[in-house]
């Protein structure tokens, strides 16, 4: 399955997909309910109508309720995320990007992670991946 592009997107269009993603499926109004300072209900239906229109979602019937869910996997969507922003901020290198990640205080990891991290980079080394 081809993951639809996510640049292109409003900012309240990528809300939305967010809210779906930690939701998993949503009706219209369990979007609108998720949203900061929400838009009204007909706006929030046809922002999802548009992203139905682009790709991004699908809806099932439930009852006489649509129930909207995102049409590429989460885990799809991260990494297309992913090689979009190891794209953009660190000239595709995995190594700086991780690099950031380690001198940001903000992000600090515990020896279970960082423990954890090394046990994959060796698989890698390993399994030549």
């Amino acid at each position: 399955m081809k993951t639809p592009p996510h640049h292109g997107l409003s900012r309240r269009e990528r809300q939305i997909i967010d809210i779906l993603y930690a939701r998993g499926r949503g009706t219209a109004a369990e979007v609108q309910a998720a949203l900061p300072d929400p838009p009204s209900y007909s706006a929030v239906r046809a922002m999802l109508r548009i992203l139905e229109e682009k790709g991004h979602v699908r809806h099932e019937q439930d009852g006489p309720r649509y129930v909207y869910l995102p049409t590429v996997a989460r885990d799809n969507a991260k990494r297309s995320a992913l090689r979009h922003m190891l794209r953009t901020f660190f000239d595709g290198s995995a190594e700086q990007a991780i690099s950031a990640l380690l001198d940001d205080a903000s992000t600090k990891m515990s020896d279970v992670e960082l423990d954890r991290l090394a046990r994959m980079i060796s698989d890698a080394r390993r399994t030549g991946a």
